[in-house]
């Protein structure tokens, strides 16, 4: 079981043979740019937007990337209070390069009263467009919540609080696309997209409110390790191993979180791409059951 810190719990399968530790956050995540934008109080990480600038960090020591190929990684966030429209905060992995691989959760602000939303997104060799929106049952401005990605070959889970509202399954047999070759990297960000992040972007961020302020903590990973030098990266992460994520007990949700699952998209997507006939003349492979 991975160790709790006070700011960052960090484990990876390549640690396993070793206790799991605690550490600063900057011994993990280096700023990517606007590091004045990034401030660490307590064992919080605040990321700050205005009119002068947003910010991204990543998985990074001072010699390299911390770089995974599946397993789970989970951090917990509060969200911009009151009037957040136009802003985006994001928490995802992500290799690099314009081919890369890349899995998103992107909470998207509203004006005050209304609720957030909550993009999912999968890219794969570059290519996106597989969006979902989903409201949420609470309100994740006034208090920490759990956000994690659970990645192995046979799908892709996204879960809020332990319940996943996302599921992307491989489905390569049917024609479909499945990020299984790229070691990613964990990220967070937060930028101003008042062009589309708010009601289509008919509502724009009132920079009156700026600075916009989300708070980040407790990060947690439990995944394969690779060096960026690696070359066969499905090979170094292979079933052979018997990483956990390969177990028969989680190849497939259980009946629970099937429960779950269907709770959430009956009562809280407002959005899916497999329905979007309008853009998409041919619905993605994997889109098809």
């Amino acid at each position: 079981m991975a160790q709790h810190c006070p700011l960052t719990s960090l484990m990876s399968l390549a640690m396993l043979l070793n206790a799991a530790f605690c550490a600063n956050f900057s011994d993990f995540f280096q700023p990517l740019w606007a590091p004045d934008h990034i401030a660490t109080e307590g064992d919080h990480i605040n990321l700050s937007l205005d009119t002068v600038s947003g910010n991204v960090w990543f998985s990074y020591n001072l010699d390299d990337f911390y770089l995974y190929l599946f397993g789970k990684a989970s951090m917990q966030i509060k969200l911009v209070e009151g009037d957040s429209a136009g802003t985006v905060t994001a928490f995802y992995m992500s290799s690099e390069g314009p081919n890369r691989d890349e899995l998103d959760f992107e909470y998207l602000g509203n004006v005050s009263g209304e609720p957030y939303l909550v993009q999912t997104n999968v890219y794969v060799n570059g290519s996106g467009n597989r969006e979902q929106r989903h409201s949420l049952w609470f309100d994740p401005t006034l208090d920490f919540h759990t956000y994690s990605l659970f990645w192995n070959r046979r799908y892709i889970v996204f879960l809020v609080n332990g319940i996943p509202i996302r599921v992307f399954a491989n489905k390569e047999e049917n024609g479909g696309i499945y990020p299984k070759s790229q070691a990613m990297s964990i990220r967070g960000s937060m930028w101003n997209a008042d062009d589309w992040a708010t009601q289509g972007g008919r509502v724009k961020t009132n920079w009156s409110h700026s600075p916009f302020v989300a708070t980040f903590r407790s990060f947690e990973i439990d995944a394969c390790e690779l060096s960026p030098e690696t070359d066969d990266v499905e090979a170094e992460c292979a079933v052979s191993r018997h990483f956990w994520w390969d177990k028969p007990s989680v190849r497939e949700l259980n009946r629970h979180q099937s429960h779950q699952l269907k709770w959430v998209r009956r009562k809280h997507m407002v959005y899916d791409y497999c329905k979007d006939v309008a853009r998409f003349t041919e619905l993605p492979r994997e889109c098809i059951n």
